[in-house]
């Protein structure tokens, strides 16, 4: 699985362009996920230049490699990238839409599949129209 993952915020604290503090158990996580779980890890900061080489360099010098950063694959040269998003099967992000779970909680996630649900279809979302009682409702009806 490619696991993409922000960098301040997420690994460190905020404090950009600065290095904040470690967050707890974030580097030993991801370290976990590469090894146990055979994962790419993926960095994804809006970070760039010297400021991006930085936050290589800070996770490198506690045994964080990254298979790539800020692209797809090793190799990938910017002028081969159509969008800045990279492909991933997860993203890991303190901006995600109620926050990010502590790093155990990522890693059981990650392990076991449990929590990680695809992406909504067209059939789900049709499905939910129908029911009479929706979360929606519920709350704003």
């Amino acid at each position: 699985m490619t696991i993409a993952v922000d960098f301040d915020g997420t690994i460190v604290t905020h404090e950009y362009p600065n290095i904040g503090k470690p967050i707890p158990f974030a580097i030993d996580t991801l370290k976990r996920l590469q090894s146990e779980g055979h994962h790419q890890i993926i960095l994804w900061s809006v970070r760039e230049g010297e400021l991006l080489q930085q936050a290589v360099d800070y996770c490198a010098k506690r045994g964080l490699e990254f298979y790539a950063v800020n692209s797809n694959y090793p190799e990938e040269k910017p002028e081969e990238r159509t969008n800045r998003k990279v492909v991933a099967d997860i993203y890991i992000d303190d901006r995600n839409l109620g926050g990010i779970p502590e790093w155990g909680i990522i890693y059981q996630m990650v392990m076991t599949g449990n929590g990680l649900r695809p992406a909504p279809t067209s059939n789900m979302i049709g499905e939910q129209k129908k029911k009479k009682k929706s979360l929606w409702g519920e709350l704003f009806g």
